[in-house]
């Protein structure tokens, strides 16, 4: 092929790319058909009553701030989202100066300034809400509730305060080295010691809460919640030690007292609980 052959090839392939790309830029936008399949409807929610169920019974396991319980749950279906709750337990309840120590060599539990133990038994009514049924699948059924209610405190000894003065006695005694240490001399109760002392006060508790029931068996629902709870008591509960000695005689026992802890009306605390329920 001569120069003059090339030159007129390469003239013309060029002059056919130009024309391809003025169509493309001249002749607007390229345009796509897409076709999307059809959305799929949801499907009708399922609950208790779909199956003729109208009543829930189960029982818990919780823990908090104030340790572990365990209580009994009663539900009656209002809608087909609504629930009327009623819920009963036993739980500890501590003071919010509460403070407690391991003994690393003995195991023992120790806490110190600590002068009553107390238990709560809530009586708890409230609402429970099933929340998004339509974009959550029915085996994970979120939920909002809330409850209240009358609530009683059993208050017994946690020390055995032989002298009643509000506090642990004891005496400072002075070591054959000659260093000064304080001996006391009233013991602590354990946990089933000083019941014939207690006294029971009533009050109110109360719950706030969100959770998830899962699975789809209703006869068969687990349950997980995570919450607020809280007792109040307008008496209030003296759990700490509401004196503390003041000044030493030579024989090294106590001359006065003063004011230490006072009593608490309102006890609150994070909850996380477990319920397994069956409906019939």
């Amino acid at each position: 092929m001569d120069l003059q052959t090339f030159v007129k090839a390469r003239t013309i392939s060029s002059g056919i790319f130009l024309a391809i790309i003025s169509l493309v830029i001249f002749s607007g936008p390229v345009q796509a058909q897409l076709t999307e399949p059809d959305v799929r409807s949801v499907d009708e929610p399922q609950t208790p009553l779909d199956e003729g169920l109208n009543n829930r019974i189960g029982g818990s396991i919780f823990v908090n701030n104030f340790g572990f319980g365990i209580g009994g749950t009663y539900s009656h279906a209002l809608g087909q989202y609504t629930e009327l709750t009623f819920f009963t337990g036993i739980t500890g309840i501590r003071d919010v100066s509460e403070q407690s120590f391991q003994d690393f060599f003995t195991g023992q539990r120790i806490v110190p300034n600590k002068y009553n133990r107390a238990l709560g038994f809530p009586f708890i009514f409230g609402l429970k809400k099933r929340i998004f049924p339509r974009e959550i699948a029915d085996n994970f059924r979120f939920f909002v509730a809330a409850s209240g209610g009358p609530a009683m405190a059993f208050v017994y000894p946690y020390l055995n305060d032989k002298d009643n003065n509000g506090y642990r006695s004891s005496r400072i005694v002075e070591t054959p080295g000659g260093r000064q240490v304080q001996v006391f001399t009233e013991e602590k109760n354990d946990i089933f010691s000083g019941w014939g002392d207690g006294s029971t006060e009533w009050g109110a508790a109360g719950e706030i809460k969100v959770g998830v029931d899962l699975g789809s068996n209703f006869k068969q629902q687990s349950t997980l919640e995570i919450g607020y709870f809280f007792y109040y008591f307008d008496q209030g509960l003296q759990i700490m030690e509401p004196f503390r000695p003041t000044g030493f005689d030579s024989e090294g026992f106590s001359t006065g007292q003063d004011p230490f802890f006072d009593d608490q009306k309102f006890f609150g605390t994070p909850q996380i609980k477990f319920t397994f329920s069956g409906w019939w």
